[in-house]
């Protein structure tokens, strides 16, 4: 039976998914919430060693973030922490910066990265940019998910073969050097180790997908660790993991210059990575995922999380698909597992000290490497060739120069082909009759390709001898800038110096309103050249 929503009407916007909340979801909400904190815990401490930041740092980033987004956000079954994607340019921004991985204590820099992240964010909510930031294109999104997926599983085969070198955040071929470095000298027990733990998750994913591989994979680790030789055989652990919760601290803002270009392109992965999140688990009858709530959730995930040591935070794919299979109807489920997370951090942090380095880079590789997706390239060459090499070069760019070079290439890339479109010239030409010719814009006229169509509109009347009217199908035409009034005062003169008089039919209201201010096209109504339809404006 729903329970009514209550409180004033100014704190609508507080937990939307737990209005109207019912009896019966309470347990599928818990065990919604137990499932993707099985998965989701272990890999973001996993996560975190991807910015060569503590584990404990991912563990935290599985708490205040969802906390917040529980409050504020309209997914009923996102699971919100950190990405691999996320991590991942998190580490390349640091580096940039300057943040050495070796610093005596980067989290303040991480703290003002994140503060950063989330302001930006809030800026785009209160300029009302969800819509816009969507127009990213899925070919840039997957151009930086591969090339994130091929520079990471690369960086973790270090550790996996059991060295102790540094995993690279400054791209791939050196990653790929500091791997072939590392093969001579490989751990035998660290390489068995891994290649098990690889193998395990992957045997789980396909055969057992429903068993939480992540926890499973963390907790034989860490028994082999604590009643095997495996550490007298020199399988490295991970650093000791503090118990406690995550202390509320004030960021350091010395890098925060060398910080802000990579803040934005963290921003908008963050918002395009919750979005595709939200929309893709969202069951059908539940309410409809609005983009500036969830650039506002967003932005305030990460500004509120700022503060008490997190990573930048998204919604998770893989955790999100488990807590929506498991039956998740609302954010309760990830109250649970930030319950769950805290119990872990208060009292297990003795226990996952005794996790092995090599399960964590296992966690990671195993996750990354389903990020590099051959099949999608081969879908976008075979639909849209376009599309593919926006993919291409952005992924070419993102193994090369660096993750963040590669998000503003497929940023960039992604709008020219936007106005290579919208500048392409679509009309239809009628059949002259009587002396008269009707052309249809199939297309709105704005300031970059006024012109275009205004010389095709001239080749057609050219084209036409003994042309007495031209007709323009104005009803696409929603607004008129001064460029485009320009240029239609310009085809006006031109067609009458050749004996052609030109009329303007359909043109939409909110148009016309605008047009009239200007002398021109005032004009053309008094002289009775503004029809309200084509057939109206063709009569001889």
């Amino acid at each position: 039976m729903s329970t009514p929503a209550s409180g004033p009407a100014a704190l609508s916007w507080l937990a939307p998914t737990l209005r109207g909340y019912r009896r019966e979801w309470i347990g599928p909400d818990i065990v919604a919430g137990l499932s993707a904190g099985a998965v989701v815990i272990p890999q973001a401490m996993a996560y975190a060693t991807i910015a060569n930041l503590p584990v404990q740092i991912g563990l935290y980033t599985c708490m205040v973030p969802m906390l917040v987004y529980a409050l504020l956000g309209g997914s009923r079954a996102m699971s919100v922490s950190t990405t691999s994607t996320i991590a991942t340019l998190s580490a390349t921004t640091l580096l940039t910066a300057g943040v050495a991985a070796d610093a005596e204590n980067p989290i303040p820099d991480l703290m003002a990265l994140t503060l950063i992240v989330g302001v930006i964010l809030l800026l785009a909510r209160l300029l009302k940019l969800g819509g816009l930031v969507e127009y990213i294109s899925k070919p840039t999104i997957l151009g930086v998910q591969i090339g994130v997926g091929a520079t990471v599983a690369i960086g973790q085969l270090p550790k996996l073969l059991g060295e102790n070198i540094e995993p690279s955040a400054e791209g791939f071929l050196r990653a790929i050097l500091a791997a072939i470095r590392a093969l001579p000298d490989a751990n035998t027990a660290t390489v068995l180790l891994s290649v098990g733990s690889v193998i395990a998750l992957l045997v789980l994913k396909r055969f057992a997908p429903k068993v939480p591989g992540p926890l499973v994979l963390v907790a034989v680790g860490i028994a082999l660790m604590a009643f095997s030789g495996l550490r007298e055989a020199g399988v490295a652990l991970i650093d000791p993991v503090p118990q406690g919760l995550p202390p509320f601290e004030l960021p350091s803002f010395a890098h925060a210059a060398g910080l802000v270009p990579g803040a934005f392109a963290i921003a908008v992965m963050v918002f395009l990575e919750s979005s595709a999140v939200a929309r893709s688990i969202r069951r059908p009858g539940e309410p409809p995922i609005e983009s500036n709530r969830e650039l506002f959730a967003a932005g305030a995930v990460n500004a509120v999380g700022a503060f008490f040591q997190v990573l930048p935070a998204a919604g998770g794919f893989s955790q999100s698909a488990v807590n929506r299979a498991a039956g998740a109807r609302s954010q309760l489920a990830a109250l649970v597992t930030v319950a769950m997370a805290v119990i872990v951090a208060l009292f297990l942090g003795p226990v996952l000290s005794l996790m092995p380095q090599a399960v964590l880079a296992a966690l990671v590789f195993v996750a990354v490497a389903a990020l590099i997706d051959v099949r999608g390239l081969v879908g976008l060459w075979r639909l849209n060739r376009s599309d593919f090499w926006v993919a291409a070069v952005t992924t070419a760019v993102g193994l090369t120069a660096g993750l963040l070079v590669a998000v503003a290439v497929g940023v960039i890339g992604t709008f020219v082909v936007v106005l290579r479109e919208l500048n392409k010239v679509r009309l239809a030409v009628d059949e002259p009759r009587g002396g008269v010719l009707t052309v249809h814009l199939h297309g709105p006229l704005y300031t970059a390709n006024a012109l275009s169509y205004e010389s095709a509109v001239l080749d057609a009347a050219t084209a036409v001898p003994g042309l007495r009217v031209l007709v323009l199908d104005a009803a696409q035409q929603r607004a008129l800038s001064v460029t485009v009034l320009d240029a239609l005062r310009e085809l006006d003169d031109e067609l009458a110096g050749a004996g052609v008089e030109l009329r303007l039919a359909a043109v939409p209201d909110g148009a016309a309103e605008v047009a009239r201010r200007g002398d021109w096209f005032a004009g053309l109504e008094e002289q009775g050249r503004v029809f309200d339809s084509v057939e109206a404006a063709a009569r001889d």
